[in-house]
């Protein structure tokens, strides 16, 4: 592994395998047919890049994305690996040209879609060749259980007994537990070969708000992600559509992306996204498959999936550099009840399996508790941690955070509910309350209730939100496929007094919540400048020159002499001869011009301190890595998230034992030191278990953030 080691800088830029690239590689090498399950952006890719650069021969890679295989081999020759692809985007002398390559073992990676691979003049041009690895990539496509099963990759089967003597790896993102069985049943491979990497994609930020006002709600998202690509998903073509121009007319740079434009719009769609020419793509789930854009910084669901599968493949899109990248799921009952009606209308045998797995995506999206602990749980994988640190559960403290008394608002509705027979859905239930003149509402004399037009002083919007509340906090049922309401036991408890407590309505997630290395901004726009222009002269797209993260690295310390820019995350022997003066150049002008220095990176670490690379978890790898000397704002760049995560990874560190030196932490608060001492004399009186009662005590002026770090400051002081 040694010679894998050297590889993998010199010619990826990498100094560390990700958790288990190097434990799958040494298999290979061993010849070894192989599983792998690893989320996109776990570098999957690697794992049989490397390995073909150690053979003597040719490794041909199966996908059912035509797209991607240009833009990973355009990035494998700017490396410069001998790769090839062949599919139906060829000319005849360019597929001509690409075999005789082939034939003449110039190639070392062949990039082949599966209707490519079983054409008889395919195979036998691989007969001629030395066939040492055959890889599977999305093999979850081989079975019948999985969520895109795809009858061609059936077909490989006889080609894998063809090249018996050949290593056969099969990899994929998404397949729950049945569906990797499956797969190596299909295939003949020993599960001791099954190798399951975490599916906790750890730089994703995850979210769900109900959709109360679509367009107002993607535009404040928007807004808070400006200059940024990103990936929005409608269910259905009309809606893309509509929203794309709807975003044009409000001066966004959004294109459209569905099966029903013509085949060279889309192409051209697409390429203008991962050209970074266009900023966003509106797409139905048609889209994204075959993008390997790594610096993808949000996802938007604009509708409720059909499974968690689908949900997790499209936010998997998002963050590939590592960066952080924020996804957002709109959530309304009415795309449950739309998703019902087209599995009622699918097959028979289906239906079960369909349902139970919007049933689970359901769950996810109602769900209170951390979003990692059901994603996860639904792939197969338990999620140990408390707190994420990085979805809207985990970073909003229920009992810190202020809570509204909407037990009259509660009565109301659920009272409209049972005396409109519980039959009716959220809709018509509105309407009664805010006393509509509605054809429904008269002709069912749902005028002469005693709840008809009490609600209306309340917006509809805001009874939508409330309603959301009121099923996720199981005081209503409501029907998967008609979407009519149900009262619960726990409504009856509201109708005698009990309270109900609802979150105030959810801000959008703005730059405060963005995250990441503290760079220069000015230099980080203009080192993206030169990388668009240098993309162009290669034409290729602007990430495979570099990724945002090494842009953003060299944004942060200055890299101006050969050592410090190969110690860029990204950048190996290759492109340090291909690049880096010319971009070492740019930076040595900025800090001329701007009296700035190259800066050291924080501490090298060991590999055995690595963030990830033990089966610590976060909190004590954090705390750790801070007794030993880091200061908090180098704990932020290392993990690329907020101050308040790393506090929180402290705070639990220290109540599990771990002892922090409390002069270091003061420095992390804003505050003016006799503000300070207000909130350190409401700890001694009050105590540090609740924050509730410190922010209620300095009437709300003092936020949140600071009364974390002021109390790991207090605890840090007193043990």
């Amino acid at each position: 592994m040694s010679r894998a080691r050297r590889l993998l800088k010199d010619v990826f830029g990498f100094d560390e395998f990700l958790p288990l690239q190097a434990e799958i590689i040494a298999n290979i090498l061993q010849r070894r047919d192989t599983l792998v399950i690893m989320p996109t952006g776990g570098g999957k890719s690697l794992c049989y890049q490397l390995p073909a650069l150690l053979s003597d021969g040719l490794t041909v890679v199966v996908s059912p994305l035509i797209a991607l295989m240009q833009d990973q081999v355009d990035a494998l020759r700017q490396l410069g690996v001998a790769a090839a692809f062949l599919n139906s985007t060829l000319s005849m002398g360019e597929y001509t040209a690409t075999v005789g390559r082939i034939r003449a073992g110039e190639i070392k990676l062949l990039y082949v879609a599966p209707e490519t691979l079983l054409r008889p003049e395919t195979l036998v041009m691989l007969d001629q060749s030395r066939v040492q690895l055959f890889a599977i990539d999305e093999a979850h496509c081989i079975s019948s259980w999985g969520h895109d099963f795809r009858p061609e990759y059936r077909q490989l089967l006889p080609v894998r007994r063809r090249y018996a003597r050949a290593v056969c790896l099969a990899l994929t993102a998404t397949a729950t537990p049945r569906v990797q069985q499956d797969i190596e049943d299909m295939l003949g491979f020993d599960a001791s070969n099954r190798f399951v990497a975490s599916f906790d994609r750890v730089n994703l930020h995850l979210a769900v708000q109900p959709r109360l006002d679509g367009l107002r709600q993607t535009l404040e998202f928007l807004e808070a992600h400006r200059e940024q690509a990103g990936i929005i998903y409608c269910t259905t073509r009309r809606q893309v559509d509509e929203l794309a121009a709807q975003l044009q007319a409000q001066g966004w740079s959004a294109l459209p992306y569905h099966a029903g434009l013509d085949s060279a719009v889309r192409q051209r769609h697409q390429r203008q996204f991962v050209l970074d020419e266009a900023a966003i793509i509106v797409a139905t789930v048609a889209f994204g498959m075959g993008i390997d854009k790594s610096n993808v910084r949000f996802i938007l669901h604009y509708n409720l999936p059909g499974n968690i599968e689908r949900y997790y493949q499209e936010i998997g899109r998002a963050g590939r550099d590592g960066l952080r990248a924020d996804c957002l799921l709109l959530f309304s009952q009415s795309d449950v009840g739309s998703i019902t009606y087209f599995i009622e209308q699918g097959a028979e045998s289906e239906r079960p399996g369909r349902q139970v797995r919007l049933q689970a995506m359901v769950r996810y999206a109602q769900s209170d508790e951390c979003r990692r602990r059901p994603l996860l749980a639904y792939l197969g994988e338990t999620y140990e941690p408390e707190n994420c640190g990085m979805c809207d559960n985990c970073l909003t403290e229920k009992q810190e955070q202020e809570l509204d008394d909407v037990t009259i608002e509660a009565q109301m509705f659920l009272s409209c509910v049972k005396r409109t027979g519980e039959r009716f859905g959220v809709t018509h239930i509105i309407k009664v309350l805010r006393g509509s003149r509605d054809k429904a509402v008269l002709t069912r004399r749902h005028d002469r209730l005693s709840t008809y037009g009490i609600g209306a002083e309340i917006p509809t919007r805001e009874w939508k939100r409330l309603a959301q509340a009121f099923i996720q906090q199981k005081l209503m049922e409501q029907d998967m496929q008609f979407g009519g309401l149900r009262l619960t036991p726990k409504a009856y408890a509201v109708f005698r007094g009990e309270k109900v407590m609802v979150v105030g309505e959810q801000k959008p997630i703005g730059p405060e919540a963005q995250a990441g290395l503290a760079h220069d901004a000015l230099l980080f726009e203009a080192l993206r400048i030169l990388r668009k222009q240098v993309a162009g002269e290669a034409q290729v797209p602007p990430y495979v020159i570099f990724s945002d993260r090494s842009l953003v690295e060299m944004a942060t310390y200055f890299p101006q002499s050969d050592g410090a820019f190969l110690a860029i995350y990204g950048v190996g022997q290759r492109k340090l001869a291909a690049h880096g003066e010319r971009f070492m150049a740019l930076i040595r002008d900025y800090c001329a011009e701007h009296d700035c220095k190259e800066r050291p990176r924080p501490g090298s670490l060991s590999p055995a301190s690595r963030p990830g690379s033990t089966k610590k978890r976060r909190y004590q790898e954090v705390g750790e890595l801070f007794t030993n000397g880091y200061e908090i704002e180098e704990l932020q760049n290392l993990y690329n998230v907020k101050q308040s995560t790393i506090i929180s990874h402290l705070y639990r560190f220290h109540r599990t034992g771990g002892d922090l030196d409390a002069e270091r932490i003061l420095p992390a608060s804003g505050l003016p030191p006799e503000q300070q001492q207000r909130v350190l004399a409401a700890l001694d009186e009050l105590g540090p278990d609740r924050l509730g009662s410190i922010y209620d005590a300095l009437r709300g002026a003092v936020a949140y953030d600071e009364l974390h770090v002021l109390r790991l400051y207090y605890v840090s002081g007193n043990r």
